[in-house]
């Protein structure tokens, strides 16, 4: 459909199509100059002293998994409801994932459900700024520092995210981001690791990359060849400088963008102030949300609709949505490995069955936000 409004459309500029044109006439495409550039600027936007750019979300935290370095079997708590690479990362690491509930009112994970999980294998806990909502720090850290246990942030969400003025991604050992086609920041695909531990983030850098110790960059300078060593099995997992390329463009326009987004944002909450929808919870104080997803939840028993036949006649009314997530206990593969079951998650199950996240790109035109609201209005009204 020629004016089908898309879930998730990412917000790219002239300036980017000119960066990864100039990157292309360079060439050098490679990991390079520009993935350094990128990493720095990031790291010093999150306000964190160390970032290595990567493949994806999920590459930084397998890295970020893997590097800590646990007993096969040890225990690593991670919410019920997220994506499916926070848990699987786990998996691939040698861990065994343990679910924690979410709040039903920030989709957070609940500390209060982490502290009953915690055994005497617990080693670690993988949190998520669900939506760009920062999660409730001081508990954690709490928790944390009580039964000595490492946390590595999910930040998928929250690139702009912050709590009590420090940066989402720069609490735990490790901060996750992605880059991928629909999030705050893009470059296609990506991600970046932050930390504030150069004895950890070292390796990581080494091991994004086979375990080489240069990459391409470094061997082939214009001071001539060098050799390499490998010092680690690692994986390839490194970022290139045109995904460098089009991310440097896009991490100028990061406070444009969400103020965009914060505007879409407050016209949402006002227009569903008319109907019995749960909408996102108000924004705690002294913290930003960084409002990558706006989540409102469809309840057949108030409407007369399913999430499921709501999202179908929005998209046959040229209205594209998505759904973040279905819980994690819901899904056929860990149902089978991990016997989890919806029942023992309330929250993430309920809110996996009825969630469904709106259009909140910095490319809405006013015109195309207009259509969302009569399009939802009219679909409800049915």
């Amino acid at each position: 459909m020629k004016k089908y409004i898309t879930f998730g459309s990412p917000a790219i500029g002239k300036e980017e199509i000119s960066a990864v044109t100039k990157c292309m006439k360079s060439g050098w495409i490679g990991t390079g100059p520009l993935v350094k550039k990128f990493e720095n600027n990031f790291a010093n936007y999150s306000k964190s002293k160390y970032a290595i750019a990567v493949g994806s979300c999920t590459a930084a935290l397998h890295l970020s998994l893997n590097s800590i370095s646990l007993n096969k079997g040890d225990e690593v708590i991670v919410p019920a409801m997220t994506f499916c690479s926070t848990v699987n990362s786990i998996i691939h690491s040698g861990y065994k994932p343990v679910l924690a509930d979410v709040n039903f009112n920030t989709m957070n994970i609940d500390p209060e459900e982490i502290e009953k999980k915690i055994s005497k294998k617990t080693k670690a806990l993988v949190i998520v700024h669900f939506a760009g909502r920062p999660c409730d720090m001081d508990k954690i850290i709490s928790i944390v520092k009580k039964y000595n246990l490492i946390l590595i942030e999910d930040c998928a969400h929250a690139i702009e995210g912050s709590y009590k003025g420090k940066k989402c991604g720069t609490f735990g050992m490790y901060g996750c981001f992605s880059f991928y086609v629909t999030k705050n920041l893009v470059t296609a695909e990506g991600g970046m690791i932050l930390s504030n531990n150069k004895e950890k983030i070292d390796p990581i850098k080494q091991r994004a990359l086979h375990g080489m110790s240069k990459d391409a960059w470094k061997r082939f300078s214009d001071n001539g060849y060098k050799h390499y060593d490998i010092i680690d099995a690692g994986f390839k997992y490194n970022m290139t400088d045109i995904q460098a390329a089009i991310g440097l463009q896009q991490l100028k326009k990061i406070k444009k963008h969400l103020k965009i987004r914060d505007e879409i944002w407050a016209e949402y909450q006002n227009f569903f102030k008319n109907y019995e929808i749960k909408t996102p919870d108000k924004i705690e104080n002294n913290t930003t949300h960084a409002k990558h997803l706006y989540t409102i939840l469809i309840d057949k028993k108030k409407l007369g609709i399913t999430r499921d036949e709501f999202m179908m006649k929005l998209h046959k009314n040229g209205v594209g949505t998505g759904v973040h997530y279905r819980s994690i206990p819901s899904h056929t593969f860990y149902k089978k490995k991990f016997k989890w079951k919806q029942s023992d998650y309330k929250n993430s199950s309920l809110i996996g069955d009825q969630t469904v996240s709106l259009p909140l790109s910095p490319n809405l035109t006013k015109k195309n936000f207009d259509k969302i609201l009569h399009t939802i209005e009219k679909v409800l009204k049915n």
